[in-house]
């Protein structure tokens, strides 16, 4: 179950990298400003992309997002037959550490209100990643 979860958690934390890059050019701003409007709620219109200082964090945020999320996805495929809970680790310890600093930044910053998304957020990207994963070595040194 954790290996076909590690996806949705790929694409949980994929997705928003794209939604992000679109940000970066004015003609293709709307999605990553509706996006950010909706996270600092209430939507009001008041969050715009203008600004090419904004466009240029979008594009940092974007890559950011998209390369974790293929790393997360690798990972599912590449490693975590070999090392089942560390992976697993691995991933909720990331998971744990974006939640943790984007809640705090966003409550700092008076856009307190992404903190409740990112619950959500984290709920659906980790899962059951929040209980340990069982491995052949460790079945088989449970039964010795």
């Amino acid at each position: 179950m954790h290996k076909g979860w590690l996806k949705v958690s790929a694409l949980v934390i994929g997705s928003f990298g794209p939604v992000f890059f679109l940000g970066t050019m004015a003609s293709t701003a709307e999605p990553a400003r509706w996006t950010l409007d909706l996270l600092s709620w209430p939507v009001d219109g008041g969050t715009t992309f203008a600004h090419p200082d904004t466009r240029f964090l979008s594009a940092l945020t974007g890559g950011f997002l998209l390369g974790w999320g293929v790393t997360v996805w690798c990972l599912s495929i590449w490693v975590y037959d070999l090392a089942p809970e560390a992976v697993r680790r691995a991933v909720l310890a990331g998971l744990c550490s974006w939640f943790v600093l984007d809640s705090a930044g966003s409550v700092a910053s008076g856009n307190g209100s992404n903190a409740l998304f990112n619950v959500l957020v984290l709920a659906l990207a980790a899962g059951p990643l929040w209980f340990p994963a069982r491995d052949a070595a460790g079945e088989k040194e449970a039964l010795a």
